[in-house]
């Protein structure tokens, strides 16, 4: 797969470890026939440590061998998240330290719930690319005030704090997308 091509959640062989991706950064070139150079900062799914790696856009990367399976949330405690595969009932668990960006967006019931399996052990998580949550808790919007334009904080249910419209109101159900972490619209 090629360097360009990658997005935060892909996964990838880095020093013969899987490592999931958690941001890109483009470097343009200054100087005219310059290449392009992708940073990414990654985390070994294994040893759980960060890398950084630079690549130009045309590098090839490997793609991790692992196991992807849909599974559902049963429960989180303090330490882990516990999860059931949808189509064997195998359970899987995760320290909830290797998932705390993940589980900002997962609820009970959340459809698209992704485990990767890396020699039968849960190595990681990967949520939808959009999720459909309820707005619990914000302030009241002031009649007159414009469709566009000005943002306020508002809590989630999963008590992810997302900047949204001022005119949404406590209790509405919106989408956000998972990568950006940005309001997308009304669900």
């Amino acid at each position: 797969m090629l360097a360009k091509d990658l997005k935060p959640g892909s996964v990838f062989v880095h020093n013969g470890a899987p490592h999931i991706l958690e941001s890109v950064t483009v470097q343009s070139p200054s100087a005219r026939g310059g290449n392009t150079l992708y940073k990414f900062r990654a985390r070994n799914l294994v040893s759980k440590q960060k890398a950084d790696l630079t690549c130009k856009g045309t590098d090839n990367l490997e793609e991790a061998d692992f196991q992807k399976r849909e599974v559902s949330l049963m429960y989180s405690d303090i330490e882990a998240v516990h999860l059931l595969d949808s189509a064997d009932y195998n359970q899987y668990s995760i320290a909830l330290a290797d998932v705390e960006n993940e589980m900002k967006y997962v609820c009970e019931g959340l459809e698209g719930l992704v485990a990767l399996i890396y020699e039968g052990e849960c190595v990681g998580l990967q949520v939808p690319a959009t999720v459909e949550l309820t707005i619990t808790q914000t302030d009241p919007g002031v009649k007159g005030n414009s469709a566009t334009g000005r943002t306020k904080p508002a809590t989630l249910e999963t008590g992810c704090l997302i900047q949204v419209p001022e005119y949404l109101k406590q209790g509405e159900k919106i989408k956000v997308d998972t990568r950006t972490h940005e309001f997308l619209g009304r669900a």
